[in-house]
């Protein structure tokens, strides 16, 4: 019986495995020519066995790296498969890679090739979040939108994440008990952190009450990218502008969990920028976005 007569035997994975490559140069640009010779008659390598190994390394002892996106899973150290270096066998295997995040499984992240530092070139801005905090009333939309109109009369591509606006779409569903709260201020940062990576500048106005919560939201990003302005109005001062009248109502009983009345509002202790206002003396918008601008300006932000 002719060699070409064997049967080729199967692999584990169920693929058709190719006999062993002699050392005479038979495997040539992944394809494994036969003793008998023909270009037509070779086989493809396919890494099976080792490729389904890793998968299963990576369900049980990978780690979530959420600022990359990725799993990190150990690679276990192996021999060259069929006569191939790791630098050629692991582009294959990270295809294969799968991962659980909460309650998504089987899921890989994909990689583009036009990344965050192409698109920061191209807006010729770095991309972060001004994340503004502060109490009901004391000026969170307006300092925005003033420094969202200052940031584009000077070139700079912005976007706002409103809190108020979120919850007519993104939010609709979510209510304001603190459960609730938390998945608000968490999608509100998912988001975000997509708008920096899209090398915008984007600038969210939410009370966010909870400083975990505003540490969740800080922890999606480079530190240096999360810029955190608190607007420190005094109560009285929020209380005496009460724009949409919720003051009131709180304080009528009518309204439950508010923050600054009947739920807490946790300064924060690390914040980048604090504007500060006082009874009677408080910073025009104009004012307040220059400050933020020029903390921007310094950090380098914005591009040559």
């Amino acid at each position: 019986m002719l060699a070409r007569d064997l049967p080729i035997p199967c692999s584990a994975a169920g693929g058709r495995r190719a006999p062993a490559a002699a050392a005479d140069g038979r495997l040539a640009g992944g394809l494994l020519r036969p003793p008998w010779g023909g270009v037509a008659a070779g086989v493809r390598l396919v890494a099976a066995a080792r490729p389904m190994s890793i998968v299963t390394a990576a369900a049980a002892g990978s780690s979530w790296d959420r600022k990359a996106g990725r799993s990190e899973a150990a690679v276990p150290a192996a021999a060259p498969v069929d006569g191939k270096d790791d630098d050629d066998v692991l582009p294959v295997l990270n295809k294969l890679m799968t991962s659980t995040v909460g309650k998504s499984t089987n899921i890989r992240w994909h990689d583009c090739p036009v990344n965050q530092l192409d698109r920061q070139k191209l807006l010729n801005q770095k991309g972060c979040v001004v994340w503004i905090t502060g109490l009901s009333g004391s000026g969170k939309s307006t300092l925005a939108c003033a420094l969202s109109r200052e940031l584009h009369s000077r070139g700079h591509l912005t976007y706002v994440l409103d809190g108020d606006n979120l919850r007519h779409g993104l939010n609709k569903d979510l209510s304001f008990k603190a459960e609730d709260r938390a998945e608000n201020i968490r999608r509100v940062g998912e988001v975000a952190k997509l708008f920096a990576d899209a090398g915008l500048i984007c600038i969210t106005s939410l009370i966010s009450p909870y400083k975990s919560d505003r540490s969740a939201c800080r922890k999606l990003l480079p530190n240096s990218s999360f810029i955190e302005v608190f607007l420190n109005v005094p109560l009285e001062v929020c209380e005496e502008r009460d724009p949409k009248g919720l003051y009131k109502l709180a304080r009528a009983g009518k309204i439950k969990g508010f923050t600054g009345i009947d739920d807490p509002y946790e300064t924060p202790s690390d914040c980048e920028i604090v504007i500060q206002c006082k009874v009677g003396d408080c910073p025009s918008p104009k004012s307040m976005a220059d400050q933020v601008v020029s903390y921007l300006e310094a950090n380098g932000f914005f591009q040559n």
